[in-house]
């Protein structure tokens, strides 16, 4: 397995491992580790796709990534009031 192959396995595998928590309630999609989950997830999953080079990839999980640390930054402003 290469290096890119092994960043997007872990990146891809962080973000189902988010989606299956929240869909099974184990998980709520407004907190910090839900988000963190898909951050780190997607930032993994955009790296990977930059490696290989796949660029429609690097759009999709960079945005993914962007919006889950906006979120992740947004839940995090909640827990701490």
């Amino acid at each position: 397995m290469t290096a890119s192959e092994a960043i997007g396995t872990a990146g891809v595998s962080l973000l189902l491992l988010a989606f299956f928590l929240n869909l099974f309630g184990l998980l709520g999609s407004d907190t910090r580790a839900y988000q963190g989950m898909n951050a780190f997830g997607a930032g993994a999953a955009c790296y990977a796709s930059w490696l290989i080079p796949f660029f429609p990839f690097v759009i999709l999980e960079g945005t993914w990534a962007v919006v889950s640390i906006v979120a992740l930054v947004r839940a995090g402003s909640r827990a701490s009031r």
